[in-house]
């Protein structure tokens, strides 16, 4: 799997999301994307209860641990790597937690438009 440029929405250089819980498609620390990430998951977020418990709702158990995966579960307050479309799906549901713009993958703008990001910036100037 080759990683695709790792730029951020605003073209300079993606930051990294989280160390721990180490996060991104790849377990870099980054949202790194590849043709692989089917999911695109692309963006970088300060998790939410209110996150969590929807993301549960639609099948998908983020607070969970899976020692099989090495994954600890997330919590309030953890910055995860996101899949943009469904980051996009909570944020129409009113759900969508707070967004690293510098740590989101310029990839995202492909499913999420730039304002939309804007909204919920946690680290705009």
């Amino acid at each position: 799997m080759e990683i695709e440029k790792s730029v951020n929405v605003f073209g300079d250089s993606l930051m990294p999301c989280s160390l721990d819980p180490k996060t991104g498609f790849f377990r870099d620390g980054c949202c790194n994307t590849c043709k692989e990430d089917l999911g695109s998951h692309t963006v970088c977020v300060a998790v939410t209860d209110k996150f969590l418990e929807f993301s549960r709702s639609r099948g998908n158990d983020l607070s969970t641990p899976v020692e099989e995966f090495n994954f600890p579960g997330l919590k309030e307050g953890d910055r995860w790597c996101l899949c943009a479309a469904r980051w996009l799906e909570a944020e129409k549901l009113d759900m969508a937690p707070r967004v690293f713009l510098q740590s989101t993958h310029v990839k995202a703008l492909e499913i999420i438009p730039m304002q939309t990001l804007r909204r919920y910036a946690l680290d705009l100037l």
